[in-house]
């Protein structure tokens, strides 16, 4: 069998790397997302209810409850913590010794920490699933980092402990889980652009920010759309199983399948360091073999396979080839697919009924998770078996200590994790073992493992709905505010801006769905820009003196609601289409009972005054000598994102539920607890489906 420490080191370092761009990301958008005149200050989360230390670190699991003991408010720890995030994970990404497990330990504490003062514009699914692979990391990544390993004749490597492998195997299972549950709530929600097989044709047009090649694939075929639905559907729903399989050249093209997709979904949309963060977890399915740089095959002429080898190589070839003979029958029967020689033409539709896609889901949901099992329980035996093979009582002893701690913690993350994988299919979630309901409930807060499932239903089917903020000095003469990524001038091209994440352009996106009531975070924003506070500004425009109003704040401010759609080919200059649709929000100005009174409503106006910051403290100096940095890294990313023009610059959150079932495609999956009838919406990814192929 081959090893897996070349793996798990290109795993190590493509977390820390993800790490370094979401922490760095994040820094440079505290001041107006949480800061003392942000949008949603931080210091409204973590209030003492005079409960003890550990019971109210262990119910908030937040570092940021010692900011207070340092000389800083819950933002300047938070700026603190993203800058600790970043460097440490900078340190892991360039230097080997920096990989251990006490680094990816405070990584993950410290996101953690930030996730629970994040409010809406941390509840995004990339950000639960860097938390679940974070954690991972950090079972992964070695206590202390082994000298130089020699090459074993049998292709592992020679001194390789017999745990190691078993944390890399939930990196698998997390991968199988994250594709599977995406391609199989694309159907259960019965979204007709799913079962038409035509949500490209709107996906790179209505996705929250779209890049120039957005552009370019949204003018693509229809016939070339469907069939890349056809192809979307079968690399997340047909392919995940082959994760498993015990022929090596399987797991390799279930591999190349997986990368295949992420790169697509990079050049056509801005999905920040999500998919990134995906082609990090297909690592667990390479080996040493497959990335060393020298190659066997003049070792296999020296010396001619026996028998029982050549008959295992052929089992292999054959249940290789039966394999790829069964998804191109799969794929073109339940899809129908017909070459249409005269149009040079591919169609195909669907061809079984959500019935019948229900009844095979509830067919295999229980089998996938006992294949999980199956392939658990052969890791678990080659450990044990390499672990027979250590010499030496000392070396043995320790080494079962090692395996039984990182074996008991790998069936424990695996029992948990079958919890929110079952929610795919309700009838598999309620048989499932009351003991693992249990245990997931008690860390469900940490997050170590959490339900997926992207883009359930495609909106934007009639435009993509946009919110276009206006302000004026004397209530007749508007000015648009522009922001510096979403769309709003039909004459910019659309930006480039992986792996930065503007939360603030992407939760503009979901107000957009709905009335601004379900976004009462908007009201905020509205409250913040007529008072003229710079960090929210920028946010918007980081070069100010872009932004319309940087001399005086407006006296008034309104929003409305257009349709946008991308331009026909031929229209020089321009990207965008748009029509105007409705009022989005009223215009207000400071004291003006509406905007008082909404909010009053939610709970957003702070009563308590902010503390004072320390301008003594040494670290809040450095840090306040960080904030021209942030400025600095906020400057760049919005002159140098940009394609063709400079830049002119919950954890649960309730819904009603026609909101829910809208905002679901981008937060996770809601999922209905206790006896109540309200939905909690839990993070999940962006805009619609990532997972498309142009």
């Amino acid at each position: 069998m081959a090893g897996s420490r070349l793996p798990r080191q290109l795993f190590l370092q493509g977390v820390a790397a993800v790490f370094m761009f979401a922490f760095a990301s994040l820094y440079t958008q505290i001041p107006g997302l949480y800061g003392a005149e942000g949008i949603l200050p931080a210091r409204r989360m973590l209030r003492p209810q005079g409960k003890g230390r550990w019971q109210q670190l262990w119910e908030t699991p937040t570092l940021l409850w010692e900011a207070p003991t340092l000389g800083l408010d819950t933002a300047q720890g938070l700026e603190l913590l993203s800058l600790l995030g970043t460097l440490l994970a900078l340190g892991a990404l360039l230097l080997r010794r920096l990989r251990h497990l006490l680094i990816y330990l405070v990584l993950w504490a410290a996101y953690l920490s930030a996730c629970q003062v994040g409010q809406v514009f941390l509840y995004f699914q990339w950000d639960s699933l860097l938390l679940e692979t974070g954690f991972l990391a950090m079972l992964v990544a070695p206590l202390r980092q082994h000298p130089h390993y020699k090459q074993a004749p049998q292709g592992a490597l020679a001194g390789a402990l017999p745990h190691e492998g078993l944390p890399f195997w939930l990196v698998r299972w997390l991968l199988f889980r994250l594709m599977f549950a995406s391609g199989v709530v694309k159907l259960t929600s019965r979204c007709p652009a799913w079962w038409g097989l035509t949500a490209l044709t709107y996906h790179y047009e209505t996705q929250c920010l779209p890049t120039p090649a957005s552009w370019f694939a949204h003018h693509l075929p229809v016939w070339l759309h469907k069939l890349s639905v056809v192809a979307t559907f079968l690399i997340e729903i047909a392919v995940p199983p082959l994760f498993f399989a015990p022929v090596r050249r399987l797991r390799l093209a279930a591999f190349y399948s997986q990368v295949l997709l992420q790169v697509l979904i990079i050049i056509t949309g801005n999905y920040n360091f999500f998919n990134l963060l995906t082609l990090v977890l297909t690592t667990a399915l390479l080996d040493d073999e497959h990335l060393a740089a020298k190659s066997r095959n003049s070792q296999r002429r020296k010396t001619p396979a026996s028998w029982p080898k050549a008959l295992l190589a052929m089992l292999s070839w054959l249940l290789e080839l039966t394999t790829y003979a069964l998804l191109a029958y799969g794929t073109v029967h339940y899809f129908g697919l017909e070459i249409d020689w005269e149009k040079h033409t591919v169609r195909s539709r669907t061809t079984f009924t959500f019935h019948q896609f229900s009844q095979w889901l509830k067919m295999v949901t229980l089998p996938t998770m006992w294949l999980g099992v199956a392939s658990l329980t052969w890791e678990l035996l080659t450990a044990l078996w390499r672990w027979t093979q250590v010499r030496g009582w000392l070396q043995k002893l320790c080494a079962a200590v090692q395996l039984s701690i990182f074996g008991t913690a790998t069936v424990a993350l695996f029992t948990i994790s079958l919890v929110p994988y079952s929610y795919v299919e309700p009838s598999t979630h309620g048989r499932l073992w009351t003991g693992a309901h249990r245990l997931f409930g008690a860390v469900e807060h940490l997050q170590l493992a959490n339900s997926y499932g992207l883009f359930r239903r495609m909106t934007g089917l009639g435009g993509r709905p946009e919110v276009v903020l206006e302000g004026s000095y004397d209530g007749h003469h508007w000015t648009e505010i522009e922001f510096m990524y979403k769309p709003g001038n039909v004459s910019r091209p659309p930006p480039l801006i992986v792996p930065h994440q503007p939360r603030l352009d992407w939760q503009m996106w979901f107000a957009a769905l709905g009335p601004h009531t379900h976004s009462p975070w908007f009201t905020s924003l509205v409250l913040r820009l007529l008072q003229g506070k710079e960090p929210v500004i920028r946010l918007l425009q980081n070069d100010v003196a872009q932004y319309p109003f940087h001399k005086q704040p407006p006296t008034y401010v309104r929003a409305q609601r257009y349709k946008y759609w991308f331009s026909q080919p031929g229209e020089q200059g321009r990207w965008w289409r748009r029509q105007w649709v409705e009022e989005f929000f009223p215009p207000v100005s400071l004291g003006d009972p509406l905007l008082d009174a909404l909010l009053r409503q939610f709970g957003l106006q702070d009563k308590s005054p902010a503390r004072t910051r320390s301008s003594s403290s040494t670290l809040a100096q450095v840090l306040h000598w960080g904030g021209e940095v942030q400025v600095c890294l906020q400057e760049g990313l919005g002159s140098c994102q940009h394609t063709g023009y400079p830049s002119p610059r919950q954890r649960q959150q309730r819904f009603s539920d026609p909101p829910a079932e809208k905002v679901a495609m981008f937060y996770q999956p809601h999922v209905l607890r206790g006896s109540g009838s309200s939905a909690h919406l839990w993070p999940c990814a962006a805009g619609h489906d990532p997972a498309t192929v142009p």
